[in-house]
């Protein structure tokens, strides 16, 4: 069936663009979601909304990055579901600038939060995937992972870095059926690039690169997400669906 019925989804960076719209889009197809975030009062928010709706969700407040944090997470897990069916990897960060004029900081911040912290998520939480028997791993790529596209040096590694995290656990725990795939987006409509897409001489050749003449939206995103947590993508593992509106196939 077209839907997420008695599913399981954990989606880290759950309170704002993609993560956002990729909860409300699992809860709308029937699954139960565990939403993670930083910043307790938009998890709150967030959680209070949905619930206002009677939908079968939680917040929590989560550093992906933290090791308490993950531990959190998985107690919850082990406490009120024993087992989990989905993961989106989401949580994400970057920092635009020169590779020259990055700090050690810097880097190791946005390498951390975008390739460590699902590695140590998926492998923190591999025992419960396991136990559901038939689970999917999505994580939130970039079309900075195949090619250059100007947002800073350790984003493309880090997000190049998660596409072969994808493809090597895809073959690695084909066995204990868990598929695990990724999606790149192209510029989508997020909090992340608002300010960046606001700048006249940053969106204009964004536009002229891409074939559909406009940046995404968040619940287009969202709805490959939920393609690839549905039974209904069951022979699809260890692939990257690029959504950019046609960008990385136009040559001029």
């Amino acid at each position: 069936m077209w839907n997420l019925k008695e599913k399981k989804a954990v989606i880290t960076g759950g309170t704002k663009g993609i993560g956002r719209a990729a909860v409300e889009s699992f809860l709308e197809l029937g699954a139960e979601v565990l939403f993670t975030a930083r910043n307790e009062s938009d998890v709150k928010a967030f959680e209070k909304e949905l619930k206002e709706r009677n939908l079968s969700v939680t917040g929590m407040v989560s550093d992906a990055t933290l090791k308490q944090d993950q531990q959190k997470l998985s107690h919850w897990i082990e406490q009120h579901w024993g087992k989990l069916d989905i993961l989106v990897n989401n949580a994400g960060v970057n920092i635009r600038k020169k590779a020259a004029d990055y700090s050690e900081e810097e880097y190791r911040k946005v390498l951390e939060i975008n390739l460590i912290a699902p590695f140590e998520l998926s492998q923190k939480l591999f025992p419960f995937l396991k136990l559901s028997g038939n689970s999917s791993i999505i994580n939130i790529a970039s079309s900075a992972a195949m090619q250059d596209v100007g947002t800073g040096v350790p984003y493309a590694m880090s997000k190049s870095g998660l596409l072969q995290q994808t493809r090597s656990l895809a073959v690695e725990w084909a066995g204990d059926g868990i598929r695990v795939n990724a999606m790149s987006p192209w510029f989508t409509e997020t909090p992340l690039t608002r300010t960046y897409l606001e700048q006249p001489e940053k969106i204009a050749p964004i536009l002229k690169r891409t074939p559909l003449k406009r940046v995404a939206r968040a619940e287009e995103m969202a709805a490959i997400i939920s393609f690839l947590a549905m039974d209904k993508s069951s022979y699809i593992t260890g692939q990257n669906i690029v959504a950019d509106g046609g960008m990385s196939i136009n040559a001029i």
